[in-house]
């Protein structure tokens, strides 16, 4: 993969056509798109740049760096040089457009910066557009699940690798590095992207052993010590690996902006009886919640079906995590970002619909280790299609 591969105009009309659909619904009479993810979705370009999208019209993608890169890579046809942010609301005016009612991602716009929006846009009210353009992006285009696919195959790619990579006394950060140096020569482009505040983390996840019951503050089942309580303090760390440990990697695997998620185990001769059972009831889980996915199940009623089957099974305090660490959710969506819609958790009544995108991950942490299984998914008319193929099984090396 040497080429650079940009968004088809075909692909950001259909965009903007369905968000411009959104505000008629909604009222509003335009929006003013900045966050980089949104920006990309909607534009092709993750330069710095504005894009005001009117009810009714054409875009206008004002650009202040780089101009020549956002002219090569958006299909946008109005792309304008601006300088000076203060210069976008007499150029919008200009041009003859309403600004009434603004849309802006408030929830990921900083307060100062909001601040500086209310200066500029002194006639205008501003509303959140943040949750309408995070439910148009659930639904993806055959384009997206094809960018998808690609990313997932990477990660399998990777995961293959794994038992040359691995050997006993090597620290978990060595083969967090080699397994990141497979993904990255293979073209991931190195920043896994999270909306939610404050949940940055570097691609991915190995932990051995009892690192994998170590907590951390990332919003997942599985934490790990880090490097250092400074900067992500999560995932690997300066843990030697030995035998009879399981080996726990789960990875993002971001090509060409798409996010794939998956999960496998290995281990250095034998894991211990528990965390083996512990496994095939993960897999047990992962069967009989795919099976149960289906256009207009509702997210909560997936979560459920996990959790009781976790207690049928005699795990239910580890499932998810350890202790008060626990998280209650079973998946999440994927795509531009890690924690898209759908979210498979309790009180999440959102039905699923053909086109959403999304990893499920059952998992369960002992003070051993952590174990399980996580894949990525398309849902059809039929049911989930997994997209993550790597073999399941604990792979012993």
């Amino acid at each position: 993969m040497t080429d650079m591969l940009y968004t088809p105009k075909s692909e950001v009309d259909t965009r903007i056509q369905t968000f411009q659909n959104t505000l008629e619904q909604l009222g509003i009479d335009g929006a003013l798109i900045i966050h980089h993810t949104n920006l990309f979705y909607l534009s092709g370009t993750s330069q710095s740049s504005h894009l005001f999208i009117p009810r009714s019209g054409k875009p206008i993608l004002m650009v202040r760096k780089s101009f020549e890169r956002a002219c090569k890579e958006s299909p946008i046809e109005e792309i304008m040089d601006v300088k000076s942010l203060k210069m976008i609301p007499d150029i919008l005016k200009e041009k003859g457009f309403n600004l009434d009612t603004l849309g802006l991602e408030l929830d990921v716009i900083p307060y100062n910066t909001w601040q500086f929006y209310n200066k500029i846009f002194k006639d205008s009210n501003f509303t959140d557009i943040s949750d309408a353009l995070k439910r148009i992006r659930t639904i993806k285009s055959e384009h997206e699940i094809d960018l998808l696919q690609r990313a997932c195959g990477v990660l399998d790619q990777v995961f293959a690798d794994v038992p040359a990579m691995l050997h006993e006394g090597m620290t978990e950060i060595e083969l967090a590095s080699l397994f990141e140096a497979g993904m990255r020569r293979r073209g991931y482009g190195g920043c896994s992207k999270m909306r939610a505040f404050n949940q940055d983390f570097f691609m991915g996840n190995v932990t051995t052993g009892a690192s994998g019951a170590v907590p951390s503050y990332f919003d997942g089942p599985v934490g790990g010590c880090g490097l250092t309580p400074a900067n992500n303090p999560h995932g690997a760390g300066w843990k030697t690996i030995s035998q009879g440990e399981v080996v726990y990697i789960d990875y993002t695997c971001v090509i060409n902006g798409y996010t794939a998620d998956g999960a496998r185990m290995f281990v250095i001769g034998e894991i211990s009886e528990q965390l083996r059972q512990a496994h095939a009831a993960a897999l047990k889980i992962q069967e009989a919640i795919v099976a149960m996915i289906k256009p207009g199940v509702i997210c909560e009623d997936v979560y459920t079906k996990s959790a009781e089957l976790a207690e049928a099974i005699g795990l239910q305090e580890h499932f998810m995590g350890i202790g008060n660490d626990r998280v209650r959710f079973i998946g999440h969506g994927v795509g531009l970002e890690l924690d898209e819609y759908p979210i498979f958790a309790k009180g999440v009544k959102m039905p699923l619909a053909v086109g959403m995108t999304f990893a499920l991950e059952p998992k369960f942490v002992f003070p051993e280790g952590a174990i399980g299984i996580e894949n990525t998914y398309v849902l059809k008319a039929d049911g989930p299609q997994v997209l993550t193929h790597a073999p399941e099984e604990i792979i012993g090396v």
